[in-house]
């Protein structure tokens, strides 16, 4: 995640007060709860490549010993995996 989590309660109540203050969103629930939600979506936004790359690791333990031998590179595999997944699921990091 690029930015500190501490700052997503700030900007999801800047997003929110503009959207609002210029009459673009009316809230059907509780500025709290549409507040929480927004906070929760630009978490799941924000740790996006963080579970890629965890997912990764994972599916490169099953190489860790060709890797350790010197005949595979963990960066170079690290790298082209993370891309393929990427492409597959149309993921924008």
């Amino acid at each position: 995640m690029r930015i500190p989590k501490t700052w997503v309660p700030l900007i999801a109540k800047r997003i929110l007060d503009n959207l609002i203050s210029k009459k673009l969103l009316k809230p059907a629930v509780t500025v709290e709860k549409l507040l929480s939600e927004t906070e929760n979506l630009i978490m799941d936004e924000l740790t996006v490549e963080d579970r890629l790359c965890e997912e990764v690791r994972e599916l490169l333990k099953v190489y860790a010993d060709e890797i350790e031998k010197g005949h595979l590179d963990y960066r170079r595999l690290f790298e082209l995996t993370k891309q393929k997944l990427v492409k597959e699921r149309n993921l924008v990091l």
